[in-house]
């Protein structure tokens, strides 16, 4: 009996995984569901290579998990064979509780609740199926686990979710610059005081890894197209929810329906045992299905919305240093109101201002330990030469204004 399922990556190669207990966790239903939820959402607007999934992402964190396991044992550092499993464990559930265009419905379709919760949720419901196997995995993912090291490697600045992200989506992005030394910097890994440290050697990886970081956030995940094309589902969720709060027929999927229908918070989450299912029912495909239909909706703000995105029409975008002025937003309202021949009031469904700021370094937050020969440790502000730490904690922050194109 062979005791490894082996699959075909194209960003590592063969990725193996165990028979047993995370080859049960890849088979369950909720698992599966990550195969119809598009990793990135909607930058394909921009990058149309970038189609690959929630699925395949998990998958290259266990990978880059069961690496760093065994690059930290071979340091001599002692791992037992029940912390491995769990932790691998762990990173393969960490995105399970992602919904369609993930960051999207955390504001329209449910509110007061994050996927980590919602991962949590989800785990909880795996764990009782596979009979309280899941104990120390949930542990560890809970941060409520003695050896801190373990949570490290699945959140923290050099966890496996994001060197596995990072490589992942420069390559179906095609923006090579965001291409990160995954593979040293997890051989450069190391434990000090009972935190995750990076050898000396491996201060460049280290430094390649923030500034690519950066790159892709303003180059891909915030890419103001993309970030217009996201507005633009938003608002045609949350007219949707509208109308249908007043009581008119709107089509969507039964699971697409109950969130559309109800008002869905944490709570609600916590009272009603049908509301975690339903959300496992949903995945991009309802989103699209109802697209689709919406385009020819008698509602002209659902229509316009809907036609937008199955027909890639783009809301507008202007990104600024400083907020626009109140009268400048004013008159777009206006213009709006009647190209369109609605009410200026609902021009809030076709114009939106956000405020993103990304600091790329954030001391509390990013600290990255570099150790040295002498067993001394140093941030990486201190250590680096070439990264500026002032100007990487600068906090950049950017005005965009989304409205529809008339």
């Amino acid at each position: 009996m062979n005791e490894h399922k082996i699959i075909n990556d194209p960003v590592f190669g063969f990725i193996k995984i165990r028979r047993g207990l995370l080859y049960d966790i890849v088979q369950h239903p909720f698992f599966q569901r990550l195969n119809r939820i598009n990793q990135l959402g909607l930058a394909s607007v921009v990058y149309p290579g970038a189609r690959h999934t929630r699925f395949q992402h998990s998958l290259g964190a266990l990978h880059l998990m069961s690496e760093a396991v065994k690059s930290l044992s071979e340091k001599g550092i002692y791992i037992f064979d029940s912390e491995a499993e769990a932790v691998q464990a762990a990173i393969l559930m960490h995105d399970i509780g992602h919904g369609p265009f993930s960051h999207v419905l955390e504001n329209t379709l449910i509110h007061g609740i994050s996927h980590e919760d919602i991962s949590l949720l989800m785990m909880e419901q795996i764990n009782h199926d596979m009979k309280e196997r899941l104990n120390l995995a949930i542990s560890i993912f809970k941060d409520e686990y003695p050896n801190k090291i373990f949570h490290q490697l699945i959140s923290s600045q050099l966890d496996m979710d994001r060197l596995d992200y990072l490589r992942r989506d420069s390559f179906y992005t095609g923006v090579t610059e965001g291409n990160i030394g995954s593979a040293r910097i997890i051989k450069m890994l190391n434990v000090k005081n009972d935190k995750l440290v990076v050898d000396s050697k491996g201060i460049y990886s280290i430094e390649n890894y923030l500034t690519s970081r950066r790159l892709m956030y303003w180059q891909v995940y915030l890419h103001k197209t993309a970030v217009g094309y996201e507005k633009v589902l938003i608002n045609t969720l949350r007219r949707a929810k509208h109308l249908v709060r007043q009581g008119q027929q709107v089509f969507a999927s039964p699971a697409l329906a109950y969130f559309l229908q109800n008002d869905i918070d944490a709570s609600w989450f916590a009272t009603h045992t049908e509301a975690l299912q339903c959300y496992a029912e949903l995945d991009d495909s309802d989103i699209w299905s109802a697209l689709k239909v919406w385009k020819h909706s008698d509602d002209k703000i659902l229509s316009t919305l809907a036609t937008d995105m199955t027909d890639r029409r783009l809301f507008k975008v202007e990104v600024t240093e400083e907020p626009p002025q109140a009268e400048y937003i004013q008159a777009k309202r206006h213009e709006l109101a009647l190209s369109l021949g609605i009410a200026e009031e609902d021009t809030d469904y076709l114009l939106t201002l956000t405020e993103i700021g990304k600091d790329m370094y954030n001391p509390e937050d990013d600290s990255i330990g570099i150790l040295y020969k002498d067993d001394t440790v140093k941030d990486i502000a201190e250590a680096s030469e070439i990264l500026n730490v002032q100007l990487l904690s600068k906090k950049i922050r950017k005005y965009y204004l989304c409205y529809q194109r008339v």
